[in-house]
């Protein structure tokens, strides 16, 4: 490069001018390169960047408040619990559950249709076992076998049963029974019908029951209505105990056999608060006391085991006209052996009684076991009606 002097001033040569003016170019970046691709002007990009960069950041302050308020929430309630003391927390709390329990349980048990019918020359009420509806299944293939017992709290000792309706939650009774109630006892009177599912070889459970005070009830007309089931009263009537025995009957030989097993939850009958059980084995023929076996005493005892068997000739002819009477008593050397509770069995007998009978002649020369609570001794003499003792006619030689 060269240099000139002039008036004292240094001035560029034109090389260096020329050096100068000479540029250098780069290549365009990546992000630059995938914009100019977008048929956008730059200042829409921008805008739209701005948006979305606000978008989020309001997002992520959202989410930090929510898990904040929840830590704060959960910090107050662990104050709180800690505060108030476990037996107060449940019943501020457990009290909604049984409601809703209840509500459950009370709208899944079914319904009931019934009539009434009081007739004030006779002061006689019928009352009418229609049918159920929608019952709640109690056994493990979601039927039941139900079946109706029908009281009044007025007389709890006289009920009536319907009969047995195996596998159906929609039986159909079509039944009527009657009570006496004199017309001044009809407003303190409760009518009970309460449906059992039917087991052999356990309990009876309780599916539901209607409770009707008929106070409540204008009688001035027959009453024909649905009632939903509720579940059943604490208040029962008086438990007499019960008795499971066996029935087994051959028609080709007329042999009739029954065995007592045992029975449990006697009622008390002595002071000392026990009894001594025995059982008599009754046999009715067309309402007149025919045969009869007694079992051996158990002492001090509210649930005796006999595993006595007794067999009585009962000729295939006569087997429609037999009433079997099982009576339970307590054995007093003192004064007289009262009874403590009877049932019977036959084609008159009803609910449990008649299934027991039924399946023992529809199953010849198979013996069939059965569990049966034990009814007042009033109440089934009544209803046995019995006459006389069977006279047998004299033979004349």
């Amino acid at each position: 490069m060269s240099v000139m002097a002039k008036n004292g001033q240094l001035t560029a040569s034109p090389l260096t001018s020329s050096t100068a003016a000479i540029t250098t170019t780069t290549q365009p970046s990546l992000l630059s390169g995938w914009l100019s691709h977008i048929p956008l002007p730059r200042w829409a990009l921008i805008a739209m960047g701005v948006a979305v960069a606000v978008l989020l950041l309001l997002f992520l302050i959202c989410i930090a408040k929510c898990c904040c308020c929840k830590k704060k929430h959960k910090k107050k309630e662990r104050v709180n619990l800690q505060a108030v003391s476990s037996s107060t927390t449940a019943s501020l709390v457990q009290p909604e559950m049984e409601d809703l329990e209840q509500v459950i349980e009370q709208m899944s048990r079914g319904k009931l249709q019934y009539s009434l019918e009081y007739n004030f020359h006779m002061q006689e009420l019928k009352v009418g076992v229609k049918q159920a509806a929608e019952l709640k299944a109690m056994d493990s293939g979601g039927t039941s076998d139900p079946y109706v017992i029908v009281y009044l709290t007025s007389d709890v000792k006289k009920r009536y049963e319907t009969k047995v309706y195996r596998k159906t939650l929609n039986p159909i009774f079509n039944e009527s029974f009657t009570f006496q109630v004199p017309q001044a006892e009809v407003p303190e009177s409760t009518l009970v019908m309460q449906i059992y599912d039917f087991n052999r070889f356990a309990k009876h459970d309780i599916i539901g029951e209607v409770r009707l005070p008929l106070a409540n009830v204008s009688l001035q007309h027959v009453i024909e209505q649905w009632s939903d089931l509720v579940a059943a009263s604490k208040v029962e009537e008086e438990q007499l105990g019960e008795i499971c025995f066996s029935l087994r009957y051959v028609p080709s030989t007329g042999k009739l056999t029954v065995l007592i097993l045992e029975a449990k939850k006697l009622k008390r009958m002595d002071s000392h608060g026990l009894s001594d059980p025995f059982v008599k084995v009754h046999l009715i023929l067309n309402r007149k006391k025919w045969k009869k076996k007694t079992t051996s005493v158990k002492k001090n005892t509210l649930n005796p085991y006999f595993n006595e068997v007794f067999v009585f000739e009962v000729p295939f002819s006569q087997i429609q006209n037999v009433d079997v009477v099982i009576s339970v008593w307590d054995h007093d050397k003192v004064t007289k052996n009262e009874p403590i509770g009877k049932l019977f069995l036959g084609c008159r007998a009803t609910g449990n009684q008649l299934r027991h009978w039924s399946d023992m002649l529809s199953n010849p020369r198979r013996p069939l076991t059965q569990w049966h609570s034990l009814q007042s001794p009033d109440v089934v003499d009544k209803v046995l009606g019995l006459k006389s003792h069977l006279r047998l006619p004299l033979t004349i030689r």
